[in-house]
């Protein structure tokens, strides 16, 4: 089908008694927006929202969106559909009135059929209503509204549906590719169509090509399979992503009726205990990272390139794969998977049958689970970075005969509908317990002091604060404990892979239960990653590992802040916004822990050095699991001359030396690719030099900054003026030798003028009371953000950005 975008000239209006008196008056207060278009993150943060921490204090609420447009006379006759690509929450369409489709996942695209609503040759309005104020509903951020695109198809009488061309590669040689492409063609007229279906491969130029004759009743739809031997093909893998289109047309005569292109990658998948994972036949460790949908201080709005963006920050932080957790993926982030070599392990749902939150999915799963399974599958079919499906995140009924056939029923719909990959649930044994806790527990506390659980209780603060007792010994005596054992029996007998939430002390083990059965970490504590990647290259059966987080996101609020006036981890704490547990924070850059992660998993041979807060000495933070240290690569501490600073040095190496202005502090033994030296401050140079078996392997300094400057630092200038694109602009402090004034904090101004508009400036800080939509912000740990998002005209783009200091940076950017 021809696939139209349909994101422009929407408008938006809050929904309300009093917002209905205003339209009723015709005095509504609706704004045009271009999609994605998230409504949450426009909103005023409230204290007391029933979400409370779990959405950073965003409300909910209900929007309404509206669009007019002219169905052409000649689309008479023809399929016309809509396709959603994500509304959040509860949709409710309606086309020229009538009330059309009622979509109940908010990560699930629809689709809607226009065809028999549309008044031909005149004015049509399509009318969403996103209904999000049933609060709390999920467990994070989840954004309002219209957050993903929206796409327009129009067929001819004769078409190929969305999602209709599969294309699977059946085997590989040395010298050749064995694809398969099957496409569905359907006759949407009232005649007896006699077509010929054209196939091609493409990769700079035509590989193969093919075509089949077709005959079709009204109303009719047919599968065409075709079979091709790819000669020398460019394989698909995560060290080199190379991708391929395959065309399919029809034609009647000479007549163009319909045309589809596919990308797909020519790649071949397995999992076995014996092997792990492997792509065309070779070994691939996940390094795994779990990520939530928002795009930071964007929002939900699911934007393309705030999708390549983060993938390609995650790539080039040492993951090759992620978690879409806990939704299924968005087209955009599967695209930039397949563009940068990041596999996906795509996930069906946070929740089946019993809740956590009152009103979340379980009020629609029981009706709605196979609906969206189908969705999935048919989106994800054709992107070769989607190795694994999971179907479930903490089930609390996994532990339960009830949860175990539910577990089977989704594996089952999967495999039948993709029997190219494979399935895991992520299993959590607090969760999957049950009426077993009781004993499992006196167990643990007659061998384990327990200690004081924290959190206030509210949504799954509780369970996440009990969580924070499951690490360590006390960890793995619980994971292995045979009450723990037949809880996740039955689960994990019907996936085809062990997933495994915060279960490490397991993972071994499972070997001796399901000698046959692979294994993964699911979830996993991020500082817990020295085990947990030995575990991995020791066990060929453990198939790799996911961090929770690779980057930082909305709501789930404070998971990993660190407190130092006394202040607990998983309570509601205003105005807290962000989780803080990513590998990279908000604006993507990277923590002391990525590159701690880096060198473990042998990605980086120089040093890294991080240095505990020097403004924060002689305090004691509050600390989870899920935290690492309150540590930044930073030597710039005015006022702190002569105290003791904490350094670490991470490095895959027997040795560590440091150097502080040229003069050596001593050596130090790296134990967990970790050494710690106590340093008097001092501006100038801090060095670290790595050593094994005496030669040295790499070397990292620090330096102070001197009089830093205002920068702002652009990934790129030349932007597509389709009302989607954006640059993301990078504001900090540096000297003249580049190096980055992290302590002081400034308060910036942004002004954007031109082509495009400025869509949110913020810092990374994780609890402030800024809002991310305005001209406004402060500095938090030297940097803040600018995203400048193109309007639908080309020109050229300034943005302005003035500090407190009144220092002044432009940027010119352009739009074509």
């Amino acid at each position: 089908m021809i696939c139209r975008n349909f994101n422009a000239d929407w408008r938006v209006e809050t929904a309300s008694a009093d917002s209905r008196m205003k339209s009723f008056m015709n005095a509504t207060e609706e704004q045009v927006v271009h999609l994605p278009y998230d409504a949450m993150i426009h909103e005023e943060r409230d204290p007391n929202t029933p979400n409370g921490s779990q959405s950073g204090f965003y409300p909910g609420g209900e929007y309404i969106f509206r669009k007019t447009f002219t169905a052409p006379e000649g689309w008479r006759g023809l399929p016309v559909f809509l396709t959603f690509e994500g509304v959040y929450q509860t949709a409710l369409v309606y086309v020229n009135g009538w009330q059309v489709c009622k979509n109940v996942n908010g990560y699930a695209e629809f689709t809607v059929d226009l065809a028999p609503y549309l008044n031909f040759g005149g004015e049509n309005t399509v009318k969403v209503h996103a209904d999000n104020s049933q609060c709390p509903n999920s467990r994070w951020y989840t954004g309002s509204g219209l957050y993903r695109g929206v796409q327009l198809q129009v067929g001819s009488r004769v078409y190929l549906p969305r999602d209709g061309v599969r294309i699977t590669t059946r085997e590989i040689g040395e010298d050749f590719a064995d694809v398969e492409v099957v496409a569905r063609v359907k006759n949407h007229g009232a005649e007896t169509a006699r077509i010929t279906v054209k196939n091609a491969l493409q990769r700079e130029g035509v590989v193969c090509h093919d075509a089949q004759t077709l005959q079709l009743f009204p109303g009719e739809e047919k599968k065409v399979h075709f079979r091709y031997c790819v000669p020398c093909p460019a394989l698909w893998s995560p060290e080199a992503p190379h991708m391929y289109r395959g065309v399919t047309e029809i034609f009647d005569g000479d007549t163009l009726l319909d045309t589809d292109e596919t990308p797909f990658g020519i790649r071949t998948l397995s999992v076995d205990a014996l092997h792990g994972v492997r792509i065309n036949g070779k070994i691939v460790n996940l390094r795994g990272a779990c990520i939530h949908h928002d795009n930071g201080i964007l929002g939900a709005a699911t934007l393309a390139a705030a999708e390549d963006r983060r993938i390609r920050q995650l790539k080039e932080a040492g993951f090759n794969a992620i978690r879409s957790s806990h939704h299924p993926a968005g087209r955009a982030m599967l695209d930039a998977c397949d563009r940068h070599g990041v596999l996906v392990m795509d996930e069906l749902s946070d929740v089946w049958t019993v809740s956590k939150n009152p009103h979340d999915y379980t009020r629609y799963f029981a009706g709605d689970w196979r609906a969206t399974v189908e969705k999935m599958v048919a989106k994800d079919y054709n992107h070769p970075s989607v190795i694994l499906y999971c179907i479930g995140n903490e089930i609390p009924e996994a532990g339960t005969d009830s949860g175990a056939a539910i577990n089977r029923m989704l594996c089952d719909a999967f495999r039948e509908l993709d029997p190219t990959r494979y399935t895991t649930n992520a299993l959590n044994g607090l969760m999957a317990a049950g009426s077993r806790l009781r004993t499992i527990m006196a167990d643990v506390a007659a061998r384990f002091p327990m200690g004081k659980v924290g959190g206030d209780g509210a949504g799954s603060n509780a369970l996440n604060s009990f969580m924070s007792l499951m690490s360590g010994e006390r960890g793995d005596f619980f994971s292995t404990h045979p009450e723990v054992n037949e809880a996740l029996s039955g689960c994990e007998e019907g996936c085809d892979i062990v997933g495994l939430n915060y279960l490490t002390g397991r993972h071994v083990a499972e070997h001796e239960m399901h000698p046959h059965k692979a294994v993964l970490g699911t979830e996993t504590y991020p500082a817990d990653i020295v085990r947990l990647w030995r575990i991995v290259e020791e066990n060929p059966h453990v198939i790799g590992d996911f961090t929770w987080a690779g980057y930082d996101y909305l709501g789930e609020a404070g998971c990993g802040i660190f407190h130092y006036d006394g202040g607990q981890n998983f309570s509601t704490i205003y105005p807290e916004r962000t989780a803080y547990i990513g590998d990279l924070d908000l604006l993507g850059n990277r923590r002391p822990i990525s590159y701690l992660r880096e060198v473990v998993y042998g990605l980086r041979k120089a040093p890294y050095i991080a240095v505990m807060r020097m403004d924060k000495n002689g305090q004691t933070p509050s600390h989870t699991p899920w935290m690492f240290k309150d540590n930044i690569a930073s030597w710039t501490w005015p006022g702190f001359e002569g105290q003791t600073a904490s350094v670490d040095v991470y490095c895959d190496a027997d040795e560590a030396e440091l150097f502080l202005n040229g003069e050596s502090l001593g050596r130090k033994p790296l134990q967990d690719f970790t050494a710690t030296f106590d340093v008097p401050y001092a501006p100038g140079t801090l060095r670290a030099v790595g050593y094994k078996g005496g030669r040295t392997v790499g070397e990292f300094s620090l330096f102070t900054a001197e009089n830093a400057r205002l920068t702002v630092t652009v990934d790129h200038k030349t932007l597509h003026a389709d009302g989607e694109d954006a640059a993301f602009c990078l504001v900090h402090f540096a000297d003249a030798n580049g190096n980055d004034d992290l302590f002081a904090g400034h308060t910036l101004k942004a002004e954007v003028s031109g082509a495009a508009a400025l869509a949110a400036f913020a810092s990374a800080n994780p609890s402030s009371e800024e809002r991310y939509d305005t001209a406004d912000t402060v500095t938090f740990d030297g940097y803040a953000m600018a995203v400048v998002r193109t309007g639908e005209t080309a020109g050229p783009i300034t943005l302005t950005v003035t500090a407190d200091n009144g220092e002044t940076v432009q940027v010119d950017l352009t739009a074509e």
